[in-house]
């Protein structure tokens, strides 16, 4: 009786390695030069992870001081949960943490009076950058220095407008 797996070529095998020195022993991914599609789906969560953080957790005026930052936080969050990017367990702590921003509103702006004029309040909401697509796995050859930077915000100074009445 002959192996099926001696037939297989190491080549054509997944090259992730366990702690206990073991080879995963699952065909590599077509798509993928090194990997199975696990281990490669894993490998590329592990790269998108730190981007999506910064991206989930970019306001819209670099603060959380507005309503609107935290909604706009929180959506992205909500997106990102959807398209499973993000594990329920996480996701649910980051939405209670929101929750608590949301209750400490009332305190920051008893503090921190300021407003936005209208306008400039659209504007940034045009200019707001969105959450990145999800990866695909034909994506995977893509490596970490060619994955694009998140946008940075706008400072809060050129946000904040003192001059105008507060909208309550």
């Amino acid at each position: 009786m002959t192996n099926q797996n001696s037939c297989t070529s190491v080549a054509q095998q997944c090259q992730f390695h366990f702690s206990d020195g073991r080879f995963c022993r699952m065909l590599r991914a077509p798509a993928h030069p090194l990997f199975c599609t696990f281990h490669a789906r894993q490998e590329l969560q592990l790269l998108q992870s730190q981007r999506l953080g910064d991206e989930i957790s970019a306001s819209l005026n670099g603060d959380f001081l507005t309503a609107t930052d935290i909604n706009h936080v929180l959506g992205k969050l909500f997106t990102a949960v959807a398209q499973d990017r993000i594990p329920p367990r996480k996701a649910a702590i980051l939405a209670h943490l929101g929750r608590v921003l949301l209750s400490s509103l009332p305190h920051v702006k008893k503090e921190f009076p300021f407003s936005y004029k209208f306008d400039h309040w659209k504007e940034v909401l045009e200019n707001a950058a969105p959450l990145s697509d999800p990866p695909s796995l034909s994506d995977l050859d893509s490596s970490p220095v060619s994955l694009p930077e998140p946008q940075e915000p706008d400072s809060p100074a050129e946000l904040l407008d003192p001059d105008s009445p507060e909208e309550g």
